[in-house]
Parts: structure tokens; C-alpha cells; sequence
């Protein structure tokens, strides 16, 4: 199931993306681990109902949802200090976010002399990694429909996942639930970014016509629009009702190569179901 491996079976291929899209971890993820360890780090209680409010916004149900963490806390720091409280050091966190080549844990460790904010960063970061480590695994599954969708599309299309989330634990998530064994390949972080990976994979002899990136974020459209393939939306909030209207009408319309007037409407649908 690597790239190296990896034989093309079939002339269609569904490209999945995982968190949010496939696994319902997103919401739980902001929900109990990014914003409450944003409050605690930066002792922002007294406004906690409010500015957990903007960081689901920020994070889940407008379009930048799913951006990377650290953008998502510059743009939320900087609300907190417009409305609510002085942030030192906010504005070099945002320049640091929407400048550096890289956002991670090893890249803003290296601006710790900078500014205080970026050591509150790394400790907040570290924060969440932990709290996500804790959350029950019971509680971290595949959204209604996701299997019966599995079921339909093997056997007709090959299947990829694309993920910029962590190999191992979606590799871990997806075969709890019996669905890495109808995977033919994954593609996650390690193997560069969606569009990357979009790329990748069309390399491996199919027509762009015939590849279809399933994604819940403008992330996963931008990353097909720029390789010029499909795009199928799961939408926040309907998860469970995009993923029934896949098996009953998107999966045909791709196989049978009737989808683009439908996949114009999909992606209106999407645009307009976020803020």
C-alpha cells in the first residue's frame, strides 16, 4: 500500500480523505483538545464561551476549515486581541504563519527567541498532542455511511487515502474498522501535501477525468483543482447524508463519466454550506 507498490487494478480511482471527511475526528479534536488548550495556555476563562465559538468557526465551519493549526491560532489570537484582550506578541505569530515555509512543532521551536508568544505556541501545540492521545478510542470512528460507501465503491474503482493527518494513527483508525483492506494506497503527510499526492497518483497512469478527491475541506478542492480532477464534498454537519448521497448517485455519475455537470453543483452545495 505504498507508493512503490502500489498496481493499478481499475481505470477510476477515489481518492478519500480522512479526518472529517471519512473518520468523524475533526469536530471532537477542536471541540476538546485545540480550543480548550488554547483557553488554558493563554487564561482566556473569562471569555471562554465566546472565543471557543470563533475557533470552531475559524477551524470547522467556514472556509478555512481545516487549515493548519498554527494559522488557525494566529487567526484566533489576533480576535482575542481585537475584542477581548491584549495578546503579546500576536502579530508576530501571524506574520510567523503566514510567511515560514513550515508550520510545525520543530519549526516554531526555532522562533523561541523571537517573541514569548512562540514558546506559548510550542506549549500549546505539545498540549493538544497529548489531549488527542488521550481521547477514547471508542469515540474516534468512521461516519454513518462511510462503510456501505467502501462496500460500493470496491470492486469498480481503486481506492487511496489522502491525508495530511499522521500515517500511523490513520493507518491504525482506518484498519480498526476494516476499511484499510479495501485501500490500495495511502497517502499521508510524510508523502508531501494532498495536491502532491494528487499528483502522485495521477502519475501512476490515470486519466484526470477518472480520479475523484472526497474531501470535507476547501483544502481537498483546491488540492483537485489543481490537478484538474474531480471533487466530491462530505458536507460539516451533514456527514451521514453526503455519504448516502455518494453510494446512491455520485459513485455512478463518476464510474459511468457523467460527472461533471453534477460535480459543479456539488462543489456550489459545498461552498454555500460554510460560512
Amino acid at each position: 500500500m505504498s507508493g512503490l507498490d502500489f498496481k493499478k487494478k481499475h481505470e477510476h480511482i477515489v481518492c478519500i480523505d480522512s479526518d472529517g471527511c471519512a473518520m468523524d475526528t475533526m469536530n471532537i479534536k477542536h471541540f476538546r483538545c485545540f480550543g480548550p488548550c488554547m483557553i488554558k495556555e493563554w487564561g482566556l476563562e473569562k471569555w471562554e464561551k465566546e472565543i471557543l465559538e470563533k475557533w470552531n468557526e475559524i477551524n470547522l465551519f467556514s472556509m478555512t476549515r481545516g487549515i493548519n493549526r498554527f494559522k488557525g491560532l494566529a487567526l484566533c489570537l489576533l480576535y482575542v486581541d481585537e475584542n477581548y484582550t491584549g495578546i503579546e506578541g500576536v502579530k508576530a505569530l501571524k506574520t510567523w504563519s503566514d510567511d515560514a515555509p513550515e508550520l510545525s512543532n520543530d519549526a516554531i521551536s526555532k522562533m523561541l527567541s523571537v517573541s514569548p508568544i512562540f514558546d506559548k505556541a510550542l506549549n500549546w501545540s505539545k498540549s493538544v498532542n497529548e489531549a488527542i492521545s488521550e481521547l477514547p478510542e471508542e469515540e474516534i470512528k468512521p461516519f454513518d455511511g462511510v462503510k456501505e460507501a467502501f462496500d460500493a465503491i470496491y470492486g469498480k474503482c481503486d481506492i487511496a487515502v489522502v491525508s495530511s493527518a499522521n500515517p500511523e494513527a490513520v493507518r491504525a483508525e482506518w484498519d480498526r474498522f476494516g476499511l484499510l483492506e479495501m485501500v490500495d494506497i495511502v497517502c499521508t503527510q510524510e508523502m508531501g501535501s494532498k495536491s502532491a499526492c494528487l499528483g502522485m497518483i495521477k502519475d501512476m497512469g490515470y486519466d484526470s477525468r477518472h480520479i475523484l478527491m472526497v474531501g470535507d475541506a476547501p483544502g481537498d478542492l483546491q488540492a483537485a483543482g489543481e490537478n484538474g480532477v474531480f471533487f466530491y464534498p462530505i458536507l460539516v454537519q451533514k456527514e451521514a447524508q453526503s455519504w448516502k448521497e455518494f453510494s446512491e448517485h455520485a459513485l455512478a455519475r463518476f464510474v459511468s463519466d457523467t460527472y461533471d455537470d453534477y460535480g459543479v453543483q456539488m462543489i456550489n452545495n459545498f461552498k454555500n454550506n460554510l460560512k
